[in-house]
């Protein structure tokens, strides 16, 4: 924002209360009320607002207060954001950025536990990507910013509290690149997002029973990586996918779709995808941990893969 004064925010509470995670504490006393701009609780309607400023020059940052509320705005990020560009003939670009808090917390309840990523990747003209570290999450958003296309940026509920170094000096990531997060021999494993920390605990494990996995945190969820991915397909010549996604018509059966199309005469053995359970995740917290993929799953799935 000190860079670029097009760059703008707008969402519930973003303003003097900082935002419902804190995200944007203090923005508001630098930049002042109409840089960051605290919005009625009407989703259609500030996210409508937000997409006709991209078209008239500005770069506004659009927070959903919680992932699963930005269903009130899926036909502005699908109908105008996403296809805007297009059906103006190109007159039109919507450098917008969509972002907010989503994935399973701590005992939230269905409605606040959504992961929309499954929603909303087949809205053509939209990008979608998933942080999962302080160090990404910052070279991420800033390439979301400064991109001329509209991209809707996935954080984890649980991951605000991480900590990490990260460098004074400024850097930007590709929005379209995967990471190498461990390389490996044996099976490849993709994931993002919160379930990063469940595959690594689950790596531990297989690395003191003998295997070695080469660990990929995609970050792209669209388009995907097919280079990074298709480079450790052909090393491994084994695929587990492990996503907090739902399970029908989730990330994980796009990417499973995709490597097989693109890299099956490399696969040794079926791809074996773990995601969520097709159901509302369930307030009580035991029920909760069962819906979502733990490290013993990922562990069993990489035994199984290498027999």
């Amino acid at each position: 924002m000190d860079r670029d004064p097009r760059v703008c925010v707008m969402g519930e509470d973003v303003g003097h209360y900082g935002g419902s995670y804190k995200v944007t504490k203090g923005l508001a006393t630098k930049f002042g009320d109409l840089r960051v701009l605290d919005t009625p609780i009407a989703e259609n309607s500030f996210t409508g607002m937000a997409i006709g400023a991209a078209m008239t020059g500005l770069r506004p940052i659009v927070e959903g207060m919680n992932m699963g509320f930005l269903l009130l705005a899926f036909n502005q990020i699908s109908n105008n954001c996403g296809m805007l560009h297009y059906t103006s003939g190109g007159q039109f670009k919507i450098p917008v950025v969509i972002r907010g808090p989503g994935g399973v917390g701590r005992q939230l309840g269905a409605e606040h536990s959504q992961r929309l990523e499954s929603y909303f990747q087949s809205i053509p003209g939209i990008q979608m990507v998933a942080c999962s570290t302080p160090y990404n999450a910052k070279g991420l958003m800033k390439a979301a910013i400064r991109s001329e296309n509209p991209v809707i940026l996935f954080e984890h509920v649980l991951l605000y509290n991480l900590k990490e170094r990260i460098p004074d000096e400024e850097y930007v990531l590709n929005l379209e690149e995967a990471e190498m997060v461990r390389p490996g021999e044996h099976v490849t494993i993709l994931t993002y997002s919160r379930m990063r920390y469940h595959v690594m605990q689950a790596a531990k494990t297989l690395v003191n029973k003998g295997y070695d996995p080469e660990v990929i945190d995609i970050r792209s969820l669209k388009p995907f990586d097919l280079y990074t991915i298709g480079n450790s397909v052909k090393k491994t010549h084994r695929v587990l996918i492990v996503e907090e996604c739902m399970r029908t018509g989730g990330i994980g059966a796009s990417l499973t779709a995709s490597i097989n199309e693109n890299f099956h005469d490399y696969l040794d053995a079926p791809i074996v995808c773990l995601s969520s359970q097709d159901v509302p995740t369930p307030y009580a917290g035991v029920l909760e941990e069962w819906t979502v993929v733990q490290p013993a799953q990922i562990v069993a799935a990489v035994e199984q893969l290498c027999q």
